[in-house]
């Protein structure tokens, strides 16, 4: 090649240098700083990286025996692609510095060991060669940043994890593990608690309102897993949702109106949420539309809330027209994410592509009081 070509490329790769970590800058800001999940520029970063985590850890989980053992190595999938998050944005950054270098380099490996020494020693070392300081010094105050950056990130995300998890464990005694929606109901109605529902109304729809700000600004907040093995942030919404339906369908005229704004918060976070992943959803579904949940599935769990001693003021067609029409919000929603997130597999949950079909129950300590003998889980035996 001419030694005029040569120039030539070399201020074209500088060129490509510049824009390369001009793109990057605006990633780096729009995942550490600006408060915009669904950024283009964040999309072509973070999301990338945290599908093909996802990706490798879900292959990997496939040749696990055992849910306990596929939930300890997908547990690893969040705090893993913050690090090769932060690896990727070095990386950039590092090519882009070294494109910048080369008209000054005597050859690439030079711009490279120049670039990479410049972003990861604290400082300036000397060059091995010709060099453009200028570069140099920005290379090393754009490392020093980032690593700053995602130090600072990482508080963020935690308090946001443990706000999430504080309340998913509470469903523990609420729903059991994992937790099902009827299941809610009917653990109330056994401890005589029906007038504390509508406190778990009014926190969940609070609980969901901090989630549809906190996973669509920081969208590897949905990868994180809960630390109890059964529990799944997703799962207790879901739960919590199906709860809510069931005594609005059920209980029109006693039904509290904590209920109502729950669901309505519920699967708005539910849509913000699969909107930062770039999923497609119908943002307003006909009431009438089919329900993935069988009508079976619907009255069995009716015969036996009533068996229980829920107080049923409706059932039948109507009552499944009204559940119907509110589940339709976030069914396919809560469904593909369960699926994503290869979540326990309870009834209500939709199917797994990556778990056997078998069902997971909800486990259910026996009831027992001085004046009557224990009552035990024997209603939640035949679910699907």
């Amino acid at each position: 090649m001419a030694v005029g070509d040569d120039a030539l490329m070399r201020w074209a790769l500088f060129t490509a240098g510049i824009v390369l970590v001009v793109l990057t800058w605006c990633s780096l800001v729009a995942t550490f700083v600006m408060p915009r999940g669904r950024s283009i520029f964040q999309r072509a970063s973070s999301s990338l990286v945290l599908r093909g985590v996802r990706a490798i850890a879900v292959v990997a989980a496939r040749l696990t025996p055992s849910y306990p053992a596929k939930d300890s190595l997908l547990a690893t999938v969040g705090p893993v692609a913050l690090v090769v998050q932060l690896a990727v944005f070095l990386a950039a950054f590092v090519v882009g510095a070294a494109l910048q270098l080369l008209p000054w380099s005597a050859s690439i490996a030079a711009a490279f060991r120049q670039a990479a020494g410049s972003l990861f020693v604290v400082g300036l070392v000397g060059a091995d060669g010709p060099t453009n300081n200028v570069i140099r010094v920005l290379a090393a105050a754009t490392g020093a940043v980032t690593v700053a950056l995602q130090i600072g990130y990482l508080p963020v995300i935690y308090q946001s994890f443990a706000r999430r998890e504080s309340l998913v464990a509470l469903m523990e005694s609420r729903a059991g593990v994992p937790a099902w929606g009827p299941e809610v109901l009917m653990r109330h109605q056994l401890v005589d608690s029906l007038d504390a529902l509508p406190g778990l109304y009014r926190d969940w729809e609070l609980w969901s309102a901090d989630l549809a700000e906190s996973h669509s600004t920081h969208p590897v907040l949905v990868l994180f897993r809960s630390p109890e093995v059964g529990d799944s942030w997703l799962l207790s919404l879901l739960a919590v949702l199906d709860a809510a339906a069931l005594h609005l369908a059920l209980c029109p005229s006693s039904a509290p109106s904590e209920a109502r704004m729950c669901l309505r918060m519920g699967f708005s976070a539910l849509r913000r949420v699969a909107a930062t992943l770039g999923w497609s959803f119908d943002p307003d579904p006909s009431p009438l539309a089919p329900s993935v949940l069988s009508r079976a599935d619907f009255d069995a769990a009716v015969v036996q809330l009533r068996a229980g001693g829920f107080p049923v003021e409706r059932d039948g067609d109507e009552a499944w027209s009204h559940f119907r029409g509110w589940r339709v919000n976030y069914e396919s929603i809560a469904y593909a994410m369960a699926d994503y997130l290869v979540a326990p597999h309870v009834p209500w949950s939709g199917p797994r592509h990556h778990l056997p079909p078998d069902v997971v129950l909800p486990v259910r300590p026996p009831h027992r009081s001085p004046d009557r003998a224990a009552v035990g889980d024997d209603w939640l035996r035949h679910p699907h």
